[in-house]
């Protein structure tokens, strides 16, 4: 997959493809399905397929002081994309100067005069442009083929969107977010050095800040993760939040992987949460925590 982070100057042969817009905050099964009408219509008409997103997220521009929210951070999104089999990521830089172009600009500059796509595909809710003004009839309006496409449920009526996937993991409840997103979730990041309490306590860790990933419910999850360089997948006991113990000010990722113990500081680390086994806790002494760490291994082995 190629990705351009400049819709000037683009050579040609990055241009006249079916072209899907959207934030892909998720790349859901609702995103999947929009993907997949464009790669029917790319097919048929014998064109690339490409993806035009946006970065950072809009929410992070207009609303810094929310909490963390991205499903997907960009490296996640773009594996994610690359599964698709998209063959071109237009990510364009979202900053002030983006966001108050007006939507006939967005039409013309980047859309006619840049990207120059043989047809788009956008969801129903599809709006841009200064203040949300530009719609998908104003695409269409300008000449340009555009296919709509509408809202996609579930079996059970539900919707599929990034909104209820947030709520999910914000309740600890990976089982639905993976079912809404149609791959299993996950997390990743740098291992970096803590205050070494996990060795300390014979259960040491790989420690991970969430940055700008949503914090899903803070606890303790089974869980499976990667080490950059390895192709398998380890087990492990992963506590996700505050450490109420020992009073961490920010929510971070403590990974214990079941039967390592490596320097992997500075490697890259992949956890993908498989279940919630319990809430975060505060102990009365450091023995009660250990017993329950040690249950939490049990249970983890038994479990995955």
């Amino acid at each position: 997959m190629d990705v351009i982070n400049n819709y000037k100057k683009i050579k040609e042969r990055f241009r006249d493809s079916v072209l899907v817009i959207g934030n892909f905050d998720g790349v859901h099964r609702g995103h999947r399905r929009l993907i997949e009408d464009a790669k029917k219509i790319a097919q048929k008409q014998g064109k690339k397929l490409a993806i035009l997103t946006f970065e950072p997220h809009p929410r992070k521009l207009f609303r810094p002081d929310d909490p963390p929210f991205l499903i997907t951070p960009g490296a996640i999104k773009k594996r994610q994309l690359v599964q698709c089999g998209i063959d071109t990521l237009f990510s364009l830089v979202f900053d002030w100067d983006f966001a108050s172009q007006s939507a006939e600009n967005f039409i013309r500059h980047i859309l006619k005069e840049g990207l120059q796509p043989a047809h788009i595909v956008v969801g129903f809710d599809f709006a841009f442009g200064q203040l949300r003004k530009g719609t998908p009839q104003m695409i269409r309006d300008s000449g340009l083929e555009v296919t709509i496409r509408e809202q996609i449920a579930d079996e059970d009526g539900s919707k599929f969107g990034s909104s209820a996937i947030r709520a999910a993991l914000r309740h600890g409840d990976i089982d639905r977010a993976n079912h809404l997103l149609g791959w299993e979730w996950e997390m990743e990041g740098l291992i970096v050095k803590g205050n070494r309490r996990g060795r300390e306590l014979g259960y040491p860790t790989a420690n991970v800040n969430l940055g700008d990933t949503i914090h899903p419910a803070y606890g303790v999850y089974a869980s499976m993760v990667n080490i950059e360089g390895e192709t398998r997948w380890r087990q492990a006991a992963t506590n996700i939040g505050i450490r109420p113990m020992f009073e961490v000010p920010i929510g971070q990722i403590e990974a214990h992987i079941l039967d390592f113990d490596r320097d992997i500081y500075g490697k890259t680390l992949r956890i993908k949460p498989v279940k919630r086994l319990r809430g975060e806790a505060k102990f009365n002494s450091l023995e009660e925590l250990i017993t329950q760490i040690k249950q939490d291994c049990i249970t983890v082995r038994n479990l995955l």
